[in-house]
This record gives C-alpha cells, structure tokens and sequence, in this order.
C-alpha cells in the first residue's frame, strides 16, 4: 500500500472548508479530486502520482492508496476524520 498521507491532509482540509461553507449555507453540489488513479500528465509524465490508486504502468495493475481507503470510510460513514 503506498501510504499517501500528504494527500488524505490535503483533501481534509478542503472536506472541512466545504462542511463550514455548508454549515453556513452555501449550495455546494459536490467535489472532485483530479483523477481516480494514477494518470499521465503533460507536464509531470508519469513521474508524479496524482490519486487515490497506484498504477504500475508496465503491468497496468492498480493498488489503492491509503488515501482510497480513507476516502472510502467518509463515503460510507459521511464523517471527515
């Protein structure tokens, strides 16, 4: 498991933002991450991992990242932790 504690701070931090916006009753319809796994990206190649699942571009196989399953248990429990 690629442990990618960086990023589940990073999207934290802007779940919270959005519960206070909607707390304070902005009309938020949803948020996006940049890519659900791994991707090639113009200025990066393949060098910088951008989501919530690794890929192994020479076997195509996909891993989740930590980040996935935190991701995961928001869904299901609609808490940020």
């Amino acid at each position: 498991m690629v442990y990618d504690d960086a990023r589940i701070d990073y999207v934290k931090k802007h779940l919270e933002v959005l519960a206070d916006a909607i707390a304070d009753g902005v009309n938020v319809k949803g948020y996006f991450l940049w890519s659900l796994m791994d991707v090639f990206s113009r200025s990066n190649g393949y060098e910088k991992r951008y989501d919530l699942f690794y890929v192994d571009f020479e076997t195509q196989e996909r891993y989740p990242k930590k980040s996935a399953c935190w991701c995961k248990k928001i869904v299901q429990t609609r808490e940020i932790r």
